[in-house]
């Protein structure tokens, strides 16, 4: 079986760098895996994303090398094990806020007798190899989301149950359960008692031997959550970076133009 390259990663003490995409295509995710990400989650949940889709753009990513990961719906047995049998190396699930609700996701990503995953590899015994079912639960990284008040107060008996690999900070959830509407959604936070908020879930799931991970929407932020210690960072997604590009490019534009507008420009250039 071709092994999880974030765990690779990991051993060797490093930390990752992870790419996200919402749009559902397949060549802006082959596109996205070429650009140097360590690993790439399709969002199935916020994202416009269905499974068809998905598994192609699993697919489209598998010849880059980069590891394949997923955000499922909800907590779903059936989400789940289908992302996971489409090539996904690793579940991220949202809104768990209790260690009840860690261990039903953890036994849906682990075969007996450690979970109750059903055996159907449907696609990922081509994808990563037909000794899959020997090593699946080695390989397969399950991350809780935490992102509500409860899940905070919780996170000692959610760190604590046998076969998580991490958490997985949301900060525009966490900042509504935690503030209510005092503050704007979003990532980046800079407010003191998010940060403090955010440090002390990476406190709990170090101590716990976890790995802790952190939803960021710049580089710059995604670079001090890695010096804060995460072990892996998401820098913004898909829609974001498509939607700057664009915007940069426009008005770069219209700056060396002198403020022209576009349809002024497109007169000029004879269209």
């Amino acid at each position: 079986m071709i092994p999880n390259g974030i765990k690779k990663i990991w051993a060797e003490g490093g930390q990752a760098v992870n790419g996200w995409l919402s749009m559902a295509c397949p060549f802006s995710a082959e596109i996205m895996a070429e650009q140097g990400y360590d690993s790439i989650t399709i969002d199935m949940q916020h994202g416009f994303v269905g499974y068809e889709v998905g598994t192609a753009m699993l697919q489209a990513m598998r010849a880059s090398g980069v590891t394949p990961m997923v955000r499922v719906p909800w907590l779903d047995p059936g989400a789940v094990m289908k992302a996971l049998d489409a090539g996904a190396y690793g579940i991220i699930c949202p809104m768990i806020n209790t260690a009840e609700e860690a261990a039903r996701l953890v036994s849906y990503m682990r075969y007996p007798p450690i979970g109750n995953r059903s055996f159907g590899p449907t696609r990922v015994n081509f994808a990563a190899g037909a000794d899959y079912g020997q090593h699946a639960d080695d390989e397969m990284l399950c991350f809780a989301m935490i992102e509500t008040s409860e899940a905070v107060k919780n996170i000692d008996d959610i760190v604590a149950t046998p076969g998580l690999d991490g958490i997985y900070i949301g900060p525009a959830d966490l900042t509504l359960g935690l503030t209510g509407k005092k503050y704007r959604t979003g990532f980046d936070r800079e407010e003191p008692e998010m940060i403090d908020a955010i440090k002390h879930v990476l406190d709990r799931a170090h101590r716990a031997g976890l790995r802790a991970c952190l939803h960021n929407g710049s580089p710059e932020y995604a670079a001090r959550a890695l010096e804060w210690g995460f072990d892996l960072v998401t820098v913004s997604n898909d829609v974001r970076l498509l939607a700057g590009a664009a915007k940069d490019s426009v008005d770069k534009l219209r700056e060396l133009r002198g403020g022209s507008s576009a349809s002024s420009v497109a007169s000029a250039g004879g269209y």
